[in-house]
């Protein structure tokens, strides 16, 4: 596998649509401009759908991909090692945030056990079905997955991107369940980045003290070492100081942009997985969104390399895909405005072209 080849597959959004799309919008009965970022979703969305006028996001899914990390034995994160399926039981009973909002908002929950911890029994079979290995390694003294297993890993997010596509999946709002995971997404971020391990440490979605950050900063800065020899290769950087779960992300993200399905992303792991991803499809981030400001430095940096805007800074730090689902009713409210809203009569348009009528009668 060569993650170089989705260059050739993957396409940008339709300019051509776009264009119409924003001459459309011209026409419209509000003012451009009044509605403010959300004309620019509404004809990202034309674009992405090849569709003037945009049609309405009817089948949106959550996505969570869940694995633990190696490095949490490392007391870097707000929750003990190995617990990860703790969080995952919660997102199936519904008493997780991002449960409660996808319940609310009506879109269905799906999570996939990429590499999580525990004994398979603990959790539904639908669920580990498709697990690559129990937990990674210690990215900071050994390879998270193996080259086999790193493989495995991205071909499962394909094949999650293309069971969604053809079930008619029309936007994904992609999100992780994992311990340890901010730990091996900041050591990717920063290695792509070319910066430091204190200028991408962040106190994760549970939060961590002072002391717990030091931790951390140390287990990125360890890390780094192990991932600036592999940077010329994304499947080699995944194994070497990713992990089961971002591996995943990352093939889904880059099928997902070949199926043209729009990614709305989450916080700092799918903001690692993207910048991974961009990497292999420069083209790629046409397709995602980002949905909200996470708190974290990695983010950030990160975001701001692949130029997306996040749409929503309610200081939401949970992760799981909770501030992604929050900015999804933001994006359907575009699509409503773009498709329901009337067209100016001609000769409204016509006013607006020349200035009120009263001043052309006294200027004549």
């Amino acid at each position: 596998m060569n993650l170089d080849d989705f260059s050739d597959l993957i396409e940008r959004p339709d300019g051509g649509v776009r264009r119409d799309a924003e001459e459309r919008r011209e026409r419209l009965i509000v003012p451009p401009g009044a509605l403010g970022r959300l004309d620019e979703l509404g004809e990202w969305l034309s674009a992405a759908q090849q569709s003037v006028p945009v049609r309405a996001v009817e089948q949106p899914r959550v996505v969570l991909f869940a694995a633990d990390h190696g490095v949490a034995e490392l007391d870097v994160s707000g929750r003990a090692a190995g617990t990860t399926h703790e969080l995952v039981r919660a997102a199936l009973d519904g008493a997780s945030p991002v449960a409660v909002l996808a319940r609310r908002f009506a879109v269905p929950l799906r999570v996939v056990d990429a590499g999580v911890d525990c004994d398979p029994e603990l959790l539904p079979e639908s669920v580990v079905r498709h697990r690559v290995r129990r937990g990674s390694g210690r990215i900071d003294i050994e390879d998270a997955l193996t080259a086999e297993e790193t493989e495995r890993a991205v071909r499962l997010g394909m094949a999650i991107a293309d069971e969604e596509a053809d079930s008619g999946t029309d936007l994904v709002v992609l999100g992780d369940l994992s311990v340890g995971g901010t730990t091996a997404a900041a050591t990717l971020v920063a290695a792509l980045c070319g910066t430091d391990a204190s200028v991408v440490t962040g106190r994760g979605g549970a939060g961590i003290d002072d002391l717990a950050w030091m931790r951390k900063c140390a287990a990125i800065r360890d890390a780094l070492r192990r991932a600036r020899p592999v940077l010329g290769d994304q499947l080699e950087l995944l194994a070497t100081v990713g992990g089961a779960d971002l591996a995943a992300m990352t093939g889904f993200l880059l099928q997902s942009a070949v199926r043209r399905m729009p990614v709305i992303l989450d916080g700092v792991v799918g903001a690692a997985c993207a910048l991974v991803a961009q990497r292999a499809a420069f083209r790629a981030p046409d397709w995602w969104l980002a949905g909200q400001v996470s708190g974290e430095p990695a983010q950030s940096k990160a975001l701001d390399r692949m130029a997306l805007t996040p749409l929503l800074d309610h200081g939401v730090t949970v992760g799981e895909g909770t501030g992604a689902l929050l900015a999804l009713p933001l994006v359907q409210a575009a699509a409503a405005l773009a498709a329901e809203l009337p067209e100016r009569t001609p000769v409204a348009a016509e006013e607006d072209a020349e200035g009120p009528s009263e001043t052309r009668t006294r200027t004549t």
